[in-house]
């Protein structure tokens, strides 16, 4: 008996050990930067494998490492796992080499779509921040890097010494879930005329007026406009009404357009009285394909495209000039040197620009507005001279040249906060965020200059630009204040344009006609801040991008080449009936209604008592499913429901007892308008 047991027990040993040793054979170690990194999407910059963005070696708070992956936020990898990895372990951290800046990050990740684990806030010269995180039975990881609320510009962010311990295999697949051909939904326009500019125009008493009946259809075209109100004509040809208005009041006018293939009319609300704006501005900024190469003969020929593109009769109005039309402090470009401001104190436009009136005028005569940028601080984010002690004078300034637009960013204002002084430039970070969480600190600069605004002969819309901070829509109208950045700037990744949307709910309420929440300028087409390229965007996710900004009635500025524009970006930018949620007089933003799994739909409420909703897919899985809850949308009754980017009616439904098909593909949107039937 005693033999026998031994026997047994030496037996049990060695199974143990064999096990142990198997165990040993199968668990592997399989690192992060041994898998295709090209699937990543970055705001910036292509994935690095072992080196930082700037392809140096991998540096956090002073500390090298050999392996790893550098990135810039915003950052996504989405890597298949099928629950054979079991710890996913990294060092993560900001790299040194932005060393002069104040980048911040988060890093996280989303096992499944549920957030398994985040690394807070990050800045430069951190330590390094462990990660460990369990991932057994893990089917799907991403790995994402956060703005961390600071900015982006400078985020450079490494997931060092990161590797999984896995059950056998010996790599792991990334994937974009996101399908890559672009495809065209909007119908091309009829021949016959179809009028497509805003249903309300607002305007101040005595300054000049300028509306442009935008309308798609066959040349030659004649225009009219029927009740005009005394001190405003119409130029038939072209369709631009102009004039002032002397005294306040709300006028209807009919307006009408005519050509061989038939005519057709709409009704014009002009509001003379304190507000303007009462539609999101449409248009084109330069930085998000410029940045600072920007100069009066690309503003002009962005213009000439804006035309001759047709974008012009779908409603697009304003072309901004965004930052570099001013004198640099300390750029080695010459055409950027020159004195900063006369002896009175004007400001001086670059080499590059010269006669700024010249180019505003230009603007004006092919039936567009312009608009520019400055700064609360003494210098621009890049790095050119700002309003800091001139407001006044900057203010007359772009009122003598005829501008109708002004963008007003944060930037160095921080330093002027923290008594910095002006005059060193190299003291005042041109990101500084410093001071803006203070509510009276936040308010101060962009209320001086919105007073100089209003003091002009002529309409100028303000635009905030200072990233949300203090709850800027709470207070962004008693500034004069028509629109206001809500968030910091976006990048063309489906990371960005993600977040930036789900923070969209916060400020709804606040929108209204004159003010409205900015989730910052369009990323589609070619973009690429100075390094152009097509945006990173996937087909389906710039679908839900321009849905999205519609249905929160944001302005609407596109940020590409307006010469490289291609079909697939002329059928997102010219979908009349898209436009017109965004354009709708009521002025309501779309909230999320209901959250469905990844899928969460957005109501927006209409003028004529229907409601826009989009149901959008922030999975990576298709949403396909039967949907019948339409008490969440608003609805009730007999409903006419139509697909708004294929402009075609889907059906009749009875909100009691009907329900719809609805196929949602991964990151992308289904837009309906539902009207009521009397």
């Amino acid at each position: 008996m005693k033999i026998t047991s031994n026997i047994k027990l030496t037996a049990i040993v060695g199974l143990i050990i064999i096990l142990g040793l198997i165990g040993q054979v199968s668990a592997q170690t399989v690192w992060l930067d041994e898998l295709d990194l090209s699937a990543a999407t970055q705001g910036w910059g292509v994935p690095m494998k072992n080196k930082s963005i700037d392809n140096k070696t991998l540096t956090i708070a002073g500390k090298t490492f050999e392996r790893g992956f550098g990135t810039h936020s915003v950052s996504s990898l989405l890597i298949l796992l099928e629950g054979k990895a079991t710890v996913f372990t990294a060092q993560v951290g900001i790299d040194d080499e932005v060393a002069g800046h104040e980048p911040a990050s988060e890093f996280e990740l989303y096992g499944d779509g549920k957030k398994l684990w985040s690394s807070g806030i990050m800045r430069l010269g951190d330590a390094a921040r462990p990660c460990s995180v369990q991932l057994a039975g893990i089917q799907k990881l991403e790995l994402v890097v956060a703005d961390g609320g600071n900015g982006n510009y400078y985020d450079h962010a490494d997931w060092a010494d990161a590797k999984f311990e896995t059950t056998g295999v010996t790599t792991f697949k990334t994937y974009n879930p996101v399908a890559s051909e672009p495809y065209i939904l909007t119908p091309q326009p009829s021949a016959a005329p179809r009028i497509n500019s805003a249903k309300v125009f607002g305007v101040r008493p005595g300054s000049p007026f300028q509306y442009l009946v935008a309308a798609t259809g066959d040349r030659p075209m004649t225009f009219s406009a029927s009740g005009l109100p005394k001190g405003l004509k119409i130029d038939t040809q072209t369709g631009i009404i102009t004039g002032s208005l002397s005294k306040a009041g709300t006028f209807e006018v009919t307006l009408g357009a005519k050509n061989a293939k038939g005519k057709a009319g709409k009704k014009l609300r002009i509001v003379c009285g304190e507000r303007i704006a009462l539609t999101p501005p449409m248009g084109w900024n330069s930085w998000n394909c410029f940045a600072g190469e920007v100069s009066a003969d690309k503003v002009k020929r962005a213009t000439e495209a804006m035309v001759k593109s047709g974008l012009i009769n779908h409603g697009w109005t304003y072309i901004n000039i965004d930052d570099f039309w001013q004198n640099h402090r300390d750029s080695k470009d010459q055409s950027l040197h020159g004195k900063l401001r006369d002896e009175a104190g004007n400001i001086i436009p670059n080499t590059r620009f010269g006669d700024m009136k010249t180019l505003a005028d230009y603007v004006h005569g092919l039936g567009l507005k312009i608009g520019l940028y400055s700064s609360p601080g003494p210098w621009t984010c890049g790095g050119c001279v700002g309003s800091y002690g001139y407001e006044k004078q900057d203010a007359e300034s772009y009122a003598k040249w005829g501008f109708d637009y002004l963008k007003y960013d944060w930037c160095s204002y921080g330093g002027v906060v923290n008594g910095m002084p002006d005059n060193d430039p190299y003291k005042v970070s041109s990101l500084s965020y410093n001071g803006g969480s203070q509510l009276a600190t936040a308010i101060k600069p962009f209320k001086l200059m919105g007073d100089y605004l209003r003091q002009q002969p002529r309409d100028i819309v303000y635009s905030l630009c200072q990233y949300g901070m203090s709850d800027v829509w709470k207070w962004g109208d008693s500034v004069s204040g028509n629109c206001w950045r809500t968030t910091n700037d976006i990048t063309d990744t489906w990371a960005s344009v993600k977040n930036i949307a789900l923070d969209q709910d916060k400020s709804a309420t606040y929108a209204k006609p004159g003010n409205w929440n900015d989730p910052d300028m369009l990323v589609v087409g070619t973009v690429g801040w100075g390094n152009p390229h097509k945006s990173k965007l996937k087909p389906d996710e710039q679908y839900l991008h321009i849905s999205l900004w519609s249905l929160f009635s944001s302005p609407l500025l596109i940020g590409c080449d307006m010469e490289k524009l291609d079909d697939f970006t002329l059928n997102l930018l010219t979908n009349d009936e898209v436009i017109e949620i965004n354009q709708d007089p009521l002025g309501k933003e779309a909230t999320c209604v209901q959250t469905v799994s990844e899928l969460r739909v957005y109501v927006k409420e209409l003028e004529d008592g229907g409601r826009a909703v989009g149901f959008c897919n922030f999975g990576s899985d298709i949403v396909d499913i039967s949907y019948k809850d339409f008490e969440k949308l608003g609805l009730n009754g007999k409903f006419k429901v139509r697909d708004l980017w294929r402009q075609k009616d889907i059906s009749n439904i009875r909100t009691q007892t009907g329900e719809l098909m609805l196929k949602v593909p991964a990151h992308g949107v289904v837009l309906y308008k539902f009207t009521p039937v009397k």
